[in-house]
């Protein structure tokens, strides 16, 4: 898998020389991701394989974000020493609660006591940077087991806080649970409840709620998502992985095998697919109401024309007058009423 990343690196290396709204650019790398999955499994020399060959094929600023996802159980001071010195700088850690019967009825590996000491382990071996995921909503959760949960990060002074609602797709076990009613299901006004007292507790300590999921303390938002709601191009690496050039989207083959084999051969395993303008319009509608930036009309005017810019206002209004968003010097942006509803606001604005 290693040898076949490396190689796919080597087939991509003029993915970021083109063009972008009628100009030429060649971009040099500000961020890098290893995740989803758990990354923090591979041996630690085939990390610093995998950046080393990435520096050899594009230009990376020296300043980059670079990032680990990385779980609990799989932190040890060896590990985050390796990857301090490969040049990795920002750990991601799927932490999801401090409350041991929580993570036994989510099926993690790793219990309280592990989650709070891998935080403690990452801060002494010089990661300033770090985040942390949360999950809320769960079935027979608590407010106060949630506020928590919360809390125990604020002590541990985690720069970054990734918040997710439970949700149960279709075909997993635990819809299946839910189904033969072995498990409660998703409280939908607990889980909007718990997402209010998660604002007003990191917003009062200080962290700004840029993204409806993240909140960061000054200076330390996640450049590299940061760059995917901007519509920022990007290049994904590996079996079902993404890519975006800023108008065409493509994606590799999910299967391993499958995807080595073709790689070995030099053909890239991908399908892709031209974002027609409804589709780009849908896009940044999605992303930039996630942020606390919100939607720029004058962007919106720039690219669609003034015509599409108003009529985007006119929709907008219904949601201004309940009190869900509001108009601020040409960004129209979501109140934390409105964040409870924001997939819903942003398909009613969709062409």
């Amino acid at each position: 898998m290693v040898e076949a990343l490396q190689t796919e690196i080597a087939l991509r290396k003029a993915f970021f020389k083109g063009t972008r709204d009628g100009e030429s650019y060649t971009d040099i790398i500000q961020t890098i991701y290893f995740g989803g999955g758990t990354p923090s499994l591979l041996d630690t020399k085939d990390i610093g394989v995998i950046l080393a060959t990435l520096h050899r094929h594009f230009s990376i600023s020296d300043e980059a974000e670079i990032t680990i996802e990385a779980n609990p159980e799989d932190i040890t001071p060896g590990k985050l020493s390796a990857w301090k010195q490969s040049g990795i700088n920002r750990v991601s850690l799927g932490v999801q609660s401090f409350n041991d019967e929580e993570l036994k009825w989510m099926h993690r590996s790793h219990d309280a006591q592990q989650a709070h000491h891998s935080i403690l382990e990452i801060k002494k071996a010089g990661f300033n940077n770090f985040s942390a995921d949360l999950i809320f909503g769960i079935p027979g959760q608590t407010d106060r087991q949630w506020e928590k949960n919360i809390e125990q990060m604020l002590l541990l002074e985690t720069p970054h806080l990734s918040c997710y609602a439970l949700t149960v797709e279709p075909k997993t076990a635990l819809y299946h649970f839910i189904q033969k009613k072995k498990y409660l299901p998703v409280n939908e006004e607990q889980t909007a409840r718990q997402f209010e007292i998660l604002i007003k507790k990191l917003v009062s300590a200080g962290y700004e709620h840029y993204e409806i999921s993240n909140f960061a303390l000054p200076r330390f938002r996640s450049r590299h998502n940061s760059n995917y709601w901007k519509g920022v191009p990007y290049l994904g690496i590996g079996p079902s992985a993404h890519s975006f050039d800023g108008s065409r989207r493509q994606w590799n083959i999910a299967n391993n095998m499958r995807y080595i084999q073709s790689i070995r051969q030099g053909i890239i395993p991908a399908e892709s697919e031209l974002l027609t303008e409804d589709m780009q319009w849908d896009e940044y509608i999605m992303t930039s109401l996630r942020t606390m930036e919100g939607c720029d009309l004058n962007y919106v005017f720039k690219k669609w024309g003034k015509a599409e810019s108003l009529n985007l206002k006119a929709a907008s209004n219904i949601f201004i007058s309940s009190g869900q968003m509001v108009l601020q010097n040409d960004h129209l942006i979501l109140t934390d009423k409105g964040k409870l509803f924001a997939d819903g606001i942003a398909s009613a604005l969709f062409k």
